[in-house]
């Protein structure tokens, strides 16, 4: 059984704590469509960051294929100095994306440099190859780095509009409303007593009147 609140059982109060009881459920009732929007919302980033992330498995399966080719072919210690000539340029741009209120992450990622980075001489195709790969992949793990962060943002919203639904589901509108049924039943309970007491302050009158009455007519 729910709580009451501490407040008089008044005709006042009353009439305050039913239009607070509306007001909570005109909010409980926006705060489950926000509640379902985000659900909606987090399933479907949820599915595409797994389909992104199974492409970005796909293609950093072949990347570190050849890198660890090019270790052998090379040595680690090669692999590395030539590494050091390898002038590529990346601009990872973020903006917010608003949803419901929410600042999701927008990530563009814009890649610069020529095709081949390494010198004819001194290295591998496998390098080669493993650069190419690895930038082919950037775009995808830009993408993937959107969706997780949005995914996380959205959860932590979820969890966030579910405890105010059941804050005020399984609190806030059950106390309210055991309050006013309290107050409710106080109200006619007076009422009942005001009637009773009128009845018999009447009923005494009109003997008071007959006995009046009757005396005179003695």
């Amino acid at each position: 059984m729910a709580q009451r609140l501490n407040v008089a059982p008044t005709k006042s109060s009353h009439l305050l704590l039913k239009q607070q009881l509306d007001f909570a459920r005109n909010g409980f009732d926006l705060l489950e469509q926000k509640r379902q929007i985000l659900v909606y919302e987090l399933m479907s980033r949820l599915g595409r960051a797994r389909d992104v992330e199974r492409r970005v498995a796909e293609a950093l399966g072949p990347a570190f294929a050849a890198l660890r080719q090019a270790t052998l072919d090379l040595g680690s210690a090669a692999l590395d100095n030539a590494a050091l000539a390898v002038r590529l340029r990346h601009q990872l741009q973020v903006a917010d994306q608003p949803v419901i209120g929410i600042r999701l992450p927008k990530v563009a990622l814009q890649s610069e440099g020529g095709p081949r980075q390494f010198g004819l001489g001194g290295t591998s195709v496998n390098a080669d190859l493993a650069l190419q790969r690895f930038t082919a992949a950037l775009p995808l793990l830009a993408q993937l780095a959107e969706l997780e962060n949005a995914v996380l943002r959205l959860a932590r919203e979820l969890r966030k509009t579910q405890r105010r639904c059941n804050a005020l589901s399984r609190i806030f509108m059950p106390e309210y409303e055991a309050t006013i049924d309290y107050i409710t039943a106080s109200l006619e309970e007076r009422e009942r007593e005001a009637f009773v007491n009128l009845r018999m302050i009447k009923q005494r009158l009109t003997r008071e009147e007959e006995s009046d009455k009757e005396a005179a007519h003695v």
